[in-house]
């Protein structure tokens, strides 16, 4: 099967999963009713007298306001994902390696603690904050890497991020301390949620992995390069450091803008192009679009158990990624160690 065919599959899949989004929650709305809805909406075409007032505020501004931000949030993570493991060569490397998810806990953790919002912004405060100290923490983890070793390699920053990950965690873990009436929210914007969130989260995220998306698409010929290693890159006519250094900034910059709308959520960007690579082969012109689909749909059904198995409680989506995510991550570890 072609990869044009594959892609149109899972434009399909995400659909599907978008639509399942609206139809189940602690009150089941048929599909029928749902694509009324989505009808009247979008095409403007007129609401049946058979759908009640209150489905429609149900589907369309509850349920597909948080699919929609779950499914850009679990396509920012994805491309991510894809960027990292192929510039640091690395199956299980990601942009949460890096520091990006311990940094933007400790911003948001301050704004959570002081109370702080500034005027203009509003609830934004928060997700600015995180953003802006998960990707300082990259920044400053990247910059280390790139004074220690000059040849810019895998491990280096890897180990570096790793480093700069646990000094954060134990800072983060000293303010939650000293602040115990604060703990439990910090918690649980830790374990990721998309509950309360409306359309102007989406609309402020699209446009960020829409053009996070089409940088990438334009260094795919260079990222397919760096897979063969940073040797042959070079032979090859790459300026390894610098295209390094630009695309981890725009996999950390998507990163960094999904934990600050939706909390920590891994395993996405870790199970995402694993699953692609294996259908599509490894063609980033191919892979990149896969993936934002796939983990966009891998998101939003996520978010759909954990709303609706034990409800009416919510569940934090990042329990349900971390338990369907956590077996992936043993059996390639395990997969790895055996083909060594």
């Amino acid at each position: 099967m072609k990869n044009s065919w594959r892609l149109q599959i899972l434009i399909v899949f995400s659909l599907l999963s978008l639509l399942a989004a609206a139809c189940f929650g602690s009150v089941t709305i048929s599909v029928g009713n749902s694509l009324a809805v989505l009808a009247h909406k979008i095409f403007g075409q007129p609401l049946p007298e058979s759908v009640p007032p209150l489905h429609v505020t149900i589907v369309w501004d509850l349920r597909l306001a948080r699919a929609a931000l779950a499914f850009l949030v679990g396509a920012a993570l994805a491309i991510s994902g894809v960027v990292m493991q192929s510039v640091l060569r690395n199956p299980l490397a990601s942009s949460y390696t890096l520091g990006v998810s311990s940094g933007a806990s400790l911003g948001a953790a301050l704004i959570i603690i002081t109370g702080y919002t500034l005027p203009i912004l509003g609830a934004f405060t928060l997700p600015l904050a995180g953003l802006f100290t998960g990707l300082l923490t990259v920044y400053l983890a990247i910059a280390v890497a790139s004074r220690v070793d000059r040849g810019f390699s895998g491990n280096t920053i890897v180990l570096t991020g790793m480093v700069f990950t646990l000094f954060v965690n134990a800072v983060l873990t000293l303010v939650a301390y000293f602040h115990p009436d604060r703990t439990r929210h910090i918690l649980l914007w830790q374990m990721g949620s998309f509950a309360l969130k409306d359309w102007t989260f989406s609309l402020v995220l699209f446009p960020i992995v829409i053009i996070g998306l089409f940088l990438l698409l334009r260094q795919s010929k260079e990222l397919d390069m760096l897979t063969f290693g940073e040797e042959q890159a070079a032979a090859m006519g790459v300026e390894t450091t610098r295209v390094k250094w630009i695309l981890m900034s725009i996999a950390a910059a998507l990163t960094g803008s999904a934990v600050a709308f939706a909390g920590v959520i891994g395993f996405i960007d870790l199970i995402s192009p694993h699953v692609v690579r294996r259908f599509s082969g490894a063609s980033h012109i191919w892979v990149l679009p896969m993936s934002a689909l796939f983990g966009g749909s891998f998101m939003v059904l996520a978010d759909v158990v954990a709303r609706t198995v034990m409800s009416p409680t919510e569940l934090p989506v990042g329990a349900i990624t971390a338990i369907l995510g956590g077996p992936f991550f043993v059996y390639v570890y395990f997969s790895k160690r055996k083909v060594a």
